[in-house]
């Protein structure tokens, strides 16, 4: 009788567990899948460039190992550019509303946007705008619209280009808390303030030319699109005639003063609509998810044999595996041998996203890229940011790309350690050591760090400043000293890094991949995409990270509502200027610079 209790037990723990996991794949298909139904485009529909939502540069394959099942996030930039390239020929597409840019982060991803935009008119569809108040990067967006429209108090902030630095100097004075400071290069400003109270001169003098070359692009793009030249918009940005809609009609930023009922009458005009109720509006990331699942049935049809691998290296580079927002060396070396052992690899593209990170992760990446390169050419497109040791793992690639919007160089390393002695002091807290040799404390928190550990730590700064520039002119066909000449730390844009011959092209990632697919014989019709690095995972832990970076998220954006913008930022650049990933040697872009 038992053994019959024992047998029955196990078939039904066994059908349990077989509907349980088949409840499960329904539920999970269910939650990322979305349904057809709801992406059906129907005649006659606009569709709305309005980002409130955060367009991301990347987001890993993350496949379920549980289920067999892949998972991607489709509001990236790749799948934007994609849905509005498709967007041109849909039949049900009539046109595009431009709105805010909120959700867009980084002038690179704007530009490579706003052409998508300009390409899109060529299809013969409107493109119309509509403010009620837009930033200088909304109006970057909106000028290349047929039509922009305002409201009847709006502002357009036109005024050209500016940034704030924060310095802690008497901030340490004041609370015992020291950063005791490491550096070559005396543009490597990362550091500056701790050290001072004020601005360097070169310091300013890389900001202002940066700012300038940005200004500059803006400006000519801008007054392209509005059809006046670029002193008439360095006279709109001096006078600030953006500021009410009069003086914006007057001075043909705009085209029309609107309330948004008006507008949307213009918009059932456009699109042969009779009332303002039966306009069809989709939102870019609902017409991304529908055009991102055309395009997964296209590859599951087509079934290419050959592929061009796209490795994406976005966040600070650490030492160690990648995480959300991180670039471990560790899960970009595993990406890259992948990508040169796959058959059908054909050449692999590194997608730079990145302000830099640990020295040794840099060094180890890019040796892997040389090893990659002597088996598969690779090639780089940089996104917003491709700065110090982000252009360090980018140096020796067959041919850099950069937006001429692009933030990069910055060749130079730095090192930072607290020290809390006069903390300790003023609190009456002593530290005392006991030591087998003379160098075995080299560093304490509560002492002053000693001198013969200064001079270890400044050699070893010295020696990485010597390697880097050495990769680059290595990697970039230059000598030592043309390299050392625009290098010690300072910080240029796409437009000017190609001028001095740290890139090759100005171009967006489309390009680049165009760029590889010609040089290696492949045509549009034989090759897809490969996306690397591929996050394994399972599911439980898979809905844990989901939860925590959704929890994340929301407290960041409380914090930024509660305390302003402007706070939260000085917040993050104080955070951002002590490396995160723990390693002394840090090749990094300097401290987070907010253009506004």
């Amino acid at each position: 009788m038992k053994f019959f209790k024992t047998v029955l037990a196990v078939i039904v723990g066994f059908f349990s567990s077989v509907f349980l996991t088949f409840s499960i794949l329904i539920a999970l298909g269910s939650f990322f899948a979305p349904e057809e139904d709801s992406l059906e485009i129907k005649d006659n529909t606009i569709l709305s460039l309005d980002f409130q939502q955060e367009v991301y540069e990347y987001s890993n394959p993350i496949h379920i190992k549980d289920f067999n099942y892949d998972i991607s996030q489709d509001n990236t930039l790749t799948a934007i550019l994609r849905a509005i390239e498709y967007a041109k020929t849909d039949k049900h597409i009539k046109g595009i509303v431009l709105g805010g840019t909120q959700g867009i982060k980084g002038r690179a991803h704007l530009q490579d946007i706003r052409e998508a935009v300009e390409d899109f008119k060529t299809s013969g569809k409107f493109v119309y705008a509509f403010s009620e108040g837009a930033t200088q990067s909304d109006y970057l967006l909106q000028s290349v619209a047929d039509s922009l429209f305002v409201g009847t108090l709006s502002e357009l902030n036109v005024q050209g280009l500016s940034a704030e630095v924060l310095y802690y100097k008497d901030l340490q004075e004041k609370t015992g808390i020291h950063m005791e400071v490491f550096r070559h290069g005396k543009y490597k400003s990362a550091v500056e303030p701790f050290l001072e109270n004020s601005m360097s001169e070169a310091n300013r003098e890389q900001i202002k030319a940066y700012l300038s070359s940005l200004w500059e692009n803006y400006a000519h793009d801008v007054a392209q699109s509005r059809g006046f030249s670029v002193s008439d918009l360095n006279q709109i940005a001096d006078s600030l005639w953006g500021r009410t809609p009069e003086l914006a009609l007057s001075h043909h930023l705009v085209d029309k003063i609107v309330f948004k009922d008006e507008f949307e009458k213009s918009l059932c005009k456009a699109t042969g609509v009779k009332k303002i109720k039966d306009l069809k509006l989709v939102p870019i990331e609902k017409y991304t998810e529908k055009v991102a699942l055309e395009y997964k049935k296209s590859l599951l049809k087509e079934r290419k044999k050959e592929h061009i691998a796209v490795i994406f290296c976005n966040g600070e580079i650490v030492y160690g595996p990648s995480e959300e927002s991180t670039v471990g060396n560790e899960t970009i070396i595993q990406a890259l041998r992948q990508a040169r052992d796959k058959e059908s690899v054909k050449a692999i593209v590194l997608r730079v996203n990145s302000p830099g990170g640990s020295g040794l992760a840099s060094e180890l990446i890019h040796r892997e890229i040389e090893l990659t390169q002597k088996i598969k050419p690779v090639y780089t497109s940089m996104g917003n940011l491709a700065a110090s040791g982000g252009y360090y793992i980018a140096c020796n690639s067959k041919r850099i790309f950069a937006d001429k919007q692009t933030i990069t160089g910055s060749i130079g390393v730095f090192g930072i350690l607290p020290n809390f002695k006069d903390l300790a002091d003023k609190w009456g807290i002593n530290s005392e050591q006991v030591q087998t040799h003379p160098n075995a404390l080299t560093y304490s928190l509560f002492e002053k760090t000693p001198e013969k550990t200064r001079q270890v730590f400044t050699e070893g700064i010295e020696l990485f400043y010597k390697k880097f520039v050495q990769r680059v002119a290595d990697g970039r066909h230059m000598s030592w000293e043309q390299v050392d000449s625009i290098a010690q730390g300072r910080v240029w844009t796409g437009a000017d890094a190609l001028k001095l011959g740290l890139v090759d092209e100005i171009g967006s990632l489309k390009q680049t991949i165009d760029y590889a697919a010609k040089e290696n014989n492949l045509s549009k019709d034989n090759y897809s995409l490969l996306a690397y690095p591929v996050v394994e995972i399972d599911f439980s832990n898979f809905m844990k990270k989901r939860f925590r970076a959704s929890t994340q998220a929301e407290l960041r954006e409380m914090i930024r509502q509660e305390i302003g913008t402007n706070m939260y930022q000085g917040m993050q650049q104080l955070k951002n200027a002590v490396p995160s990933s723990g390693a002394f040697l840090q090749a990094r872009m300097p401290y987070d610079v907010y253009i506004k």
